[in-house]
Order: structure tokens, then sequence, then C-alpha cells
């Protein structure tokens, strides 16, 4: 009996789009995926941010380029998909937050929550996948969210957007699986990046998540890298439709 061999996660020859990559989770992906072989194009709505990142992935030896293009514009998505031309890997990364009760929501807030974190990933993937159908390959990544599956007072716009982008990604799979595409998600956790630097500045917010994650710890953008690789490997080919919560264990605890 012959036995396999070691799986690659090798993405040489590879390319990948990441959203909303000038900085934070998008932009250690970008760089994750880079270092394993990968061309990336990195995203975002401000040319002068993807310059400085797109000079600091050259300066680490990564065939890097920028798009700047808002992913919540139709048209905008579409005429970047022109520009961009056919890719191998999807990352669905762009995201905000935008905090307030429920009851005092304005619904700009709520639009503006939900177009970026679900509308887009929609939008952007439609564009790209008809040459991945045609092809009969292709990976797509999105980055969910433990709040795809909890929800924490202010959080209900992002949650929504989240937990749909859970429900999209098993939609995306359930569409697409039989292309060879696979489809799944990345969940962080709370990790320490530029956006939530003033919950960790807050010392009794600090000391909760400590305190209610197993680990004991915030999360690392580079916690997220090696999931990041596998899934947009040849390594994960029979898996589709998951999303993978990457949170220190603080879903897994009640």
């Amino acid at each position: 009996m012959s036995l396999p061999e070691a799986p690659s996660f090798s993405l040489a020859g590879k390319r990948a789009l990441v959203t909303g990559s000038s900085r934070g989770i998008g932009l250690a992906l970008a760089a994750a995926l880079g270092h394993s072989g990968a061309s990336v194009v990195l995203n975002g709505r401000s040319a002068p941010a993807l310059q400085e990142a797109e000079s600091l992935l050259t300066g680490q030896g990564i065939d890097v380029t920028g798009q700047a293009f808002d992913v919540t514009d139709e048209a905008a998505t579409k005429a970047a998909g022109q520009a961009v031309g056919p890719i191998d890997i999807l990352i669905n990364n762009a995201g905000i937050h935008r905090r307030s009760p429920l009851a005092d929501m304005s619904l700009d807030d709520w639009n503006t929550v939900l177009n970026t974190n679900l509308t887009s990933a929609f939008l952007v993937a439609r564009t790209f996948v008809p040459a991945m159908i045609e092809r009969r390959a292709g990976k797509i990544i999105n980055i969910c969210s433990l709040m795809s599956d909890l929800a924490r007072p202010t959080t209900g716009n992002y949650a929504a957007a989240k937990g749909g982008l859970r429900m999209l990604t098993r939609a995306m799979c359930g569409e697409w699986a039989q292309y060879n595409i696979q489809v799944n998600g990345i969940g962080p956790g709370y990790i320490a990046t530029e956006l939530t630097a003033p919950l960790r500045e807050n010392p009794e917010f600090d000391g909760w998540i400590k305190t209610r994650t197993p680990a004991g710890r915030w999360g690392e953008v580079e916690d997220l890298t090696g999931a990041a690789v596998f899934m947009a490997s040849n390594a994960s080919q029979f898996l589709n439709g998951q999303v993978l919560m990457i949170d220190g264990g603080l879903t897994a605890v009640v």
C-alpha cells in the first residue's frame, strides 16, 4: 500500500487578492501568502496607504501590487476585476466597526457596517469567481469573527454582518464546490491591532478579555496566518464551507 506524501502548503505560481490589506490583519495575511510563494494584490481605498504597504512587502521580497477601490461600490469592483484579471486566491478581509446600542443606531451606521463587512464579500467574489469556475480551481477565504456566533451590547450591526458572512461562506460552498472551488472562513477572536488599541488600553476590558479567553491573552495577527496559508493551499482541497475560530478558546467555554 502506498502512503500519501506530505501535503504541500506552497503557493508558488498562485495569485492572490486580499481586500482591506493596507494594514492590520489584511496586511499580515497578504504577507503570509507572499512569503509562501504567491504574488499578491493589495486592496484599500487609500492609495497612499496602499503604496506604503506595497513598499513594505516589496522590501521583504514579495511580488506585490496595489489596487485602490471601494469594495462596497459595484461599478468600482467590476472595474477592478478588469484591471486585476484572474486570481487563484481571494481573501475577503475588508471590514469596519461602528459601535452603538441597536435602539440608538443610525441607519447609516447599520448600512455602512453591513455593506463593508458582508455585501463587499458578495460583490468581490461575484467579480472574480467566473474565472475560477472556468479554470475549475480557486480558493476563497472570508474573514468572519467570533461574532459570527456571539454578540455583545453595541455590536449588533457587526454581529449581524459577520453572522451573515458565515452563512454566505456556506452558500458559496454550496454553489461553487462543484467547480473545485474551496470557500472557507477564519473567525478571529480579539486580536491586537491598531483598531483594537482603545480596547486594550481600557484596563477593565483588557482584564475581562484575558480572563474570558482560556489562552489568557489577546491574539496576534501572526496567529491567523497559518490557517490562511493552509486554506489557500492544495492541502485544503476537501475542506469547504467551514469557519475556523482562532480565538484562544474563547468560544469553547462558557
